[in-house]
């Protein structure tokens, strides 16, 4: 098992340097490099008239990339409709992303299919599982928008996220006591992981959108956007979030005898759910959209990354892991 064990990292490893590529695809693409001489050629190759602009028409303004007013939000360009294909380097980007995905799945698989438990028992094993959350999550978010500007934040955060699970302590040992309900701790870690992930993008949408005035980028989609898939992330995170808390509660007290301890972890899981909360509210009730909105969601993410590391510098019943 050892043997197999030690070739499982060579998988993450590959998982790693696909995702790396894949954000150096996304960042030709986003920057204009890659698509300059085509569009300039598809412009000769399309002219369209004063009126048809004024009208609308999607192929003029997908081919020059610009406007009749000539201003910097009108050149933005909406995001692909739901289901079309990324073309050229973008494509490459997608299907490089994919292939990590994919691959950091199968590491766990075939980890958790040696050691006959969930992805829970230490740093290491959640730290990945982490990863393919925020994969996972921005794959979605990427399919439905169309917005690819999110990888140059979700990507990065993947790719560290990688490298301190490739650092941290891959070894197999005998589970704790405490962590031998397999079912109860795989769904509580298997909510955590798209919680978090979902975060992760809300997150991204959230930097872009403080950043917008300041980013030089004509292919992003309206700063309004950005504001939508926040808020459509943190309906996924919050209801995770939710379930996640419940399902630890319910293995608390299976574990411990009690459901609730005020452990470090489980405080910040509860701030955290707070956070998500009070953001939700504050939109739906109060109409707290843009900047406001913005902050509670990096707010959120700073949370969940205490969350995460915190056990590190507070010890507490979660220590093990």
């Amino acid at each position: 098992m050892d043997k197999v064990l030690e070739l499982n990292e060579y998988v993450l490893m590959a998982a790693l340097i696909f995702t790396v590529i894949a954000l150096i695809c996304n960042i030709v693409v986003i920057t204009g490099r890659s698509s300059t001489v085509t569009s300039a050629s598809k412009a000769k190759r399309a002219p369209v008239s004063a009126s048809a602009n004024v009208a609308g028409g999607d192929s003029a303004l997908a081919a020059s990339g610009a406007r009749p007013d000539g201003s910097a939000e009108a050149k933005r360009k909406t995001p692909r409709k739901r289901g079309t294909r990324p073309q050229g380097l973008g494509l490459y980007g997608t299907w490089f992303t994919i292939v990590a995905t994919v691959l950091v799945l199968i590491y766990l698989g075939i980890r958790v299919y040696l050691t006959g438990y969930g992805p829970f028992a230490n740093q290491h094993e959640f730290a990945v599982s982490f990863v393919f959350g925020i994969l996972l999550c921005y794959l979605v978010a990427e399919y439905a928008y169309g917005i690819r500007a999110l990888s140059l934040i979700v990507l990065p955060i993947a790719a560290v996220l990688t490298v301190y699970a490739m650092a941290q302590d891959t070894s197999v040992k005998p589970l704790i006591p405490a962590l031998q309900n397999n079912l109860l701790l795989t769904l509580h870690v298997g909510f955590a992981i798209i919680a978090y992930g979902a975060a992760c993008v809300s997150c991204a949408a959230a930097v872009i959108y403080l950043a917008y005035p300041h980013i030089k980028i004509k292919k992003l989609p309206a700063r309004e956007v950005f504001d939508d898939l926040g808020y459509k992330a943190a309906t996924v995170t919050f209801p995770m979030l939710t379930i996640m808390i419940a399902l630890g509660s319910v293995w608390a007290n299976v574990a411990w005898g009690r459901y609730w301890d005020w452990d470090p972890k489980e405080t910040a899981a509860l701030v955290t759910w707070l956070i998500y909360a009070g953001y939700l509210h504050a939109r739906v009730t109060r109409g707290w959209q843009g900047k406001r909105s913005a902050w509670l969601l990096l707010l959120g993410f700073a949370a969940v990354l205490f969350a995460y590391f915190g056990n590190h510098f507070f010890g507490g019943l979660h220590s093990y892991a």
